[in-house]
């Protein structure tokens, strides 16, 4: 049955590699599990609802990768994407996660949508290489910034902005992210499979050693999806303002998909005169994800860069999927451990505030999460690999590229860090008489783009 389904002989496998990879997948991305909840619960959302839509849509997708398009690709809610949701729609903007929700939903929606008039390969076309690249970088950098808050050594400062804080009235958590960071990194180098998983490990032992966190349990019944099921609201999309959000939700998925499924497949040999095949039922997988956290409540689904451990433990077909689909409905059980993880710990800070009269310091407690952080910080280092491949020589790439990885982070809104290098990509391309090297669609986006930061700037809401 299993040569059937997936042809292993062909891809020149065995059930034995295929469920190795399955595992080492799995373990290699597990993090996610700790982590979103934490994300999204800084966003209003019940932690325990947040796990369990987490670990259903990333089963469902992960099943139909496996079981539909067969190939050894594992997907879940995306780093960046998160931080997208929780801390620029949800945070920034101010945007109740229903209306969120609603915004995720409708991107997975438009997703097939896309699929069906085959636009996809279009609209991937439409950004720059380079600029692509820029903002993988800069994606990672912002989660690693975030990463940093959460150890807590960047802590609110009323002349810089931020900076390292006084680590002598905080050394339990920081010595809980190092431990973990420490070992995470580690593994990484030697290529251990789930080194992130294993830094974690060794954070949330070091965090209980020095009273960081409490013991809470193993395993448990999974936690209701009452609080977040079916609970999106549309209202968003009532606000032309926040029609953009659906896009950038949107391009960041399909980005992240592509590069994902190009990098895999390579890797593993899948790739056919430069093709994809199945392509298109591997892309309606992770927008069925998308779609299926919408619903359930979580960000949006997208595949996972970290499938290629599972390749290099031997992963060639869909039944490594098939292996991590069923493992992720299997940690649905494991709440209390992701409790413990995800605790949050209290530190003082000073935050200056300037309302009607002159600035004063008023005391302010931050809420940090250091036994995920060596995690954020980890993966903001793999997505900074993308710099590499931007052409700095060419000022034309170059100077976009750097407005978006500097943007992104600095800002704290992936969405501004992007407009930042869309708009000046346009720009630079019209001034400097190199119109055409830039396709004509970026060109109108730019000009919208542009519209809008004008309209803030005559006091526009």
């Amino acid at each position: 049955m299993l040569e059937r389904l997936f042809g292993l002989a062909e891809a020149g496998t065995t059930p034995r590699r295929e469920v190795v990879g399955g595992v080492t997948t799995f373990l290699a991305m597990a993090y996610i599990l700790f982590v979103q909840p934490a994300f999204l619960a800084a966003a209003g959302m019940d932690a325990g609802a947040v796990l369990t839509a987490t670990c259903i849509s990333s089963a469902i997708a992960t099943l139909v990768m496996g079981l539909w398009a067969r190939y050894p690709v594992a997907l879940a809610p995306g780093m960046g994407l998160n931080a997208f949701f929780a801390f620029t729609v949800c945070g920034a903007m101010g945007i109740p996660w229903q209306e969120a929700l609603g915004l995720v939903l409708t991107s997975g929606v438009l997703f097939i949508l896309l699929g069906l008039f085959g636009l996809r390969q279009r609209i991937v076309a439409l950004v720059p290489d380079g600029l692509k690249s820029a903002i993988a970088a800069g994606i990672g950098l912002f989660i690693a910034f975030i990463g940093l808050k959460e150890a807590g050594v960047l802590v609110p400062d009323a002349n810089t902005f931020v900076h390292v804080g006084d680590l002598s009235s905080r050394w339990q958590p920081v010595l809980v992210s190092g431990v973990g960071f420490a070992v995470a990194g580690v593994g990484t180098v030697r290529r251990w499979s789930g080194a992130i998983l294993l830094g974690i490990g060794a954070s949330l032992a070091t965090a209980l050693l020095l009273g960081v966190t409490s013991f809470q349990g193993v395993v448990s019944m999974p936690p209701s999806l009452e609080p977040t099921a079916f609970a999106f609201s549309l209202d968003a999309l009532l606000t032309p303002g926040h029609l953009g959000l659906v896009l950038l939700f949107l391009y960041s998925d399909l980005f992240d998909t592509v590069g994902t499924l190009v990098g895999v497949s390579t890797q593993a040999g899948l790739m056919k005169d430069g093709e994809l095949p199945r392509g298109d039922r591997a892309f309606l997988a992770d927008a069925i994800g998308t779609v299926a956290g919408g619903l359930l409540g979580t960000s949006t689904v997208t595949s996972y860069i970290e499938s290629t451990a599972g390749v290099e433990a031997g992963a060639r077909t869909g039944l490594a999927s098939v292996v991590t689909g069923l493992l992720f409905l299997a940690a649905l059980f494991f709440y209390p451990l992701v409790e413990m993880v995800g605790a949050g710990y209290p530190i003082d800070t000073l935050l200056i505030t300037a309302a009607d009269g002159p600035p004063s310091f008023n005391p302010h407690r931050l809420l940090i999460h250091p036994i995920t952080a060596p995690a954020l910080i980890l993966v903001g280092t793999m997505m900074a690999r993308s710099l590499s491949d931007i052409r700095w020589t060419d000022p034309l790439e170059g100077i976009p590229a750097f407005l978006t990885v500097a943007g992104i982070p600095l800002t704290f809104s992936i969405a501004d860090g992007i407009s930042f290098g869309l708009m000046s990509a346009s720009a630079l391309a019209l001034l400097s008489g190199r119109a055409r090297a830039v396709s004509w669609p970026l060109h109108l986006l730019a000009g919208i783009l542009a519209a809008r930061w004008g309209l803030s700037l005559a006091g526009w809401p």
